[in-house]
């Protein structure tokens, strides 16, 4: 195969900030002997459609270069493939690319990761035809995702907090049929997190023992709490610390059902769809250029 390298970006993300790295990266490509060209499109089904295009025409590797859902929408083209994706991360989450150890915020440093050509076949979740890498949620996070889409007066970071906030007021639990491989349960749920990788949300370790390579998701519980309760397990989430918390419980499956009324999941930043879904966790779904000191 030719040794030619889709670089895949969104246009119109991040005030072109995307542009700009892909030729950073391509430069770099090709003093590394590589062929790079550009795939791209304004909208996310428009560039998965050309990257597919693309991988069934036959690349060495692609390369998503942005954050999250630029990697989420390379991920439907490639996954169930022998493609490998790339990670150049540059946008504000980029929860994959900490789940496989890439460098943040340095483009070359990550280019260079890429033209290495290290490849390790890793596990993605599944919901229906759709493809996740990081967090599968659904509870209080997922209300804060719908209340900061329906808010149009800010953007951003500011845009969640303000949802955030908005749904603390708004807090309760919510009675979910969780399955777990099959085996029922009834819970009384604040929040639910099938995790693939270990964070989401640009450093949340929700999950923070989840491994990409044992077939598994790791099923993080929190409990029935309290707005004061809850507010003393968040801050724990980005060491991973809120496990310990007696409202906390954490659970491993390979096929995870969520059924509830009123919520919604989302993945990777993005909605999936309304409850009940089912996500199953399928064994090197996805083949990833890494460091070459990797897991």
């Amino acid at each position: 195969m030719s040794r030619e390298i889709a670089v895949f970006v969104n246009p119109t993300a991040g005030r072109g900030r995307g542009l700009k790295a892909a030729s950073v990266a391509a430069d770099l490509l090709r003093a590394r002997g590589l062929t790079p060209h550009q795939v791209s499109a304004p909208g996310a089904e428009e560039g998965i459609a050309r990257l597919r295009a693309v991988v069934r025409k036959g690349v060495h590797a692609v390369v998503a270069v942005g954050g999250d859902g630029t990697v989420a929408a390379a991920l439907q083209a490639v996954a169930g493939t022998s493609t490998p994706l790339g990670v150049i991360p540059i946008g504000s989450g980029n929860d994959f690319a900490r789940a496989l150890d890439l460098p943040l915020g340095d483009v070359v440093a990550a280019t260079h990761v890429v033209a290495d050509l290290h490849p390790r076949d890793v596990d993605l979740g599944r919901v229906g035809e759709r493809w996740f890498g990081t967090i599968l949620c659904s509870g209080f996070d997922s209300r804060v995702n719908e209340r900061a889409n329906r808010m149009t007066w800010a953007g951003g970071r500011t845009r969640y907090n303000a949802a955030l906030v908005g749904e603390l007021g708004a807090l309760a639990p919510v009675p979910y049929e969780l399955e777990l491989d099959g085996k029922p349960f009834d819970v009384g749920a604040t929040l639910i997190a099938v995790g693939n990788s270990r964070s989401y949300g640009g450093g949340m370790r929700m999950c923070p023992d989840a491994d990409l390579s044992d077939g598994l998701f790791d099923v993080t519980v929190v409990a029935e709490c309290g707005r004061a309760e809850l507010l003393r397990v968040l801050p724990k989430v980005y060491s991973g610390r809120h496990v310990s918390h007696p409202k906390v419980s954490v659970h491993r499956a390979a096929t995870v059902s969520l059924t509830a009324r009123g919520l919604s999941a989302w993945a990777d930043g993005e909605r999936l769809g309304a409850l009940p879904i089912t996500a199953d966790c399928v064994p090197a779904a996805v083949r990833v250029l890494v460091p070459e000191v990797w897991g």
